[in-house]
């Protein structure tokens, strides 16, 4: 393959037809791309937790991080390809995450079970602080399709936080 070729194709802009001013384009691709920083983020510290879990209800918490794992993991895609749809670009590596991201990492060598569902519930809410914001821009350019997902986002991960609320009651 021709070595100009090649780099013309990489220096070309990527120009997704859409019908937003260029302003909410870069605006809610930003707080999308932002968002998903901060969801895998989220996901990989409760994939953390669910395989460093401990303790008399390893199973039971065990299983329900992973559920959560999978369900916030699930949600990646679509906030990663609606800021594509839009006309604007998202992720490109694990430094840029790393940049945006908001929901901060536990490296912890031990951290009890205890500490690990209430650290989740509170990421989940923060993460759901961050959706409202999301949602709050994308309604201000009437992109009802970004505001819808986030929506359902927000009551999955009310829900998650819920859920581990309730476990935190009487967590070993």
């Amino acid at each position: 393959m021709d070595r100009i070729a090649v780099e013309t194709r990489r220096k070309a802009p990527l120009t997704t037809p859409s019908d937003f001013e260029s302003n909410a384009v870069t605006e809610i691709s930003g707080a999308l791309t932002t968002l998903l920083a901060d969801a895998f983020a989220l996901y990989l510290k409760t994939k953390n937790f669910h395989w460093h879990m401990s303790g008399p209800h390893f199973r039971d918490y065990h299983l329900m991080l992973d559920d959560q794992g999978d369900q916030i993991f699930a949600m990646t895609d679509a906030i990663a390809e609606r800021a594509r749809k839009i006309g604007g670009t998202t992720l490109r590596s694990i430094w840029h995450i790393g940049k945006l991201q908001r929901i901060l990492d536990n490296d912890a060598d031990f951290v009890t079970p205890r500490d690990m569902l209430a650290e989740l519930k509170d990421d989940n809410q923060r993460f759901v602080s961050f959706m409202r914001q999301t949602h709050e821009l994308c309604a201000e350019y009437n992109d009802v399709a970004t505001t819808s997902l986030l929506e359902v986002w927000i009551d999955e991960a009310e829900r998650r936080a819920w859920f581990l609320f309730e476990t935190t009651r009487n967590a070993a």
